[in-house]
């Protein structure tokens, strides 16, 4: 069995018309742009916008944990420092280096 025939009249057939081309490829991409921004990049900015609201509603007392790791509970309160106190240690730690609030003012959750 030879394959030149069928090859042959391949090539000899008339080119099929296209769809719509272009405008379908484009279509595909907006729709995968989309997906991408709804579910990575619109959560991760709402996220952290939450967070940031949490680090503004800090008070004495409320009980956070570090970037690094130390838990302990806020003593003093300043613009951009806060200073916490973990076991008999006080540490003083810039305010956005607090990577979870355990315990304290939560926002408000909207309805």
């Amino acid at each position: 069995m030879s394959l030149t025939p069928n090859v042959l009249l391949f090539l000899q057939a008339e080119p099929s018309r296209t769809g719509p081309g272009m405008s379908l490829f484009f279509l595909q991409m907006l729709a995968f742009v989309a997906i991408i921004y709804f579910l990575m990049i619109r959560p991760k900015v709402q996220q952290e916008k939450r967070h940031k609201a949490r680090l503004a509603e800090l008070r004495k007392g409320d009980e956070v944990v570090t970037a690094g790791g130390v838990v302990g509970k806020i003593v003093r309160l300043n613009e951009n420092e806060l200073t916490i106190k973990s076991e008999e240690t006080r540490l003083v730690v810039k305010r956005d280096r607090i990577a979870e609030v355990l315990s304290g003012a939560e926002p408000e959750k909207k309805s």
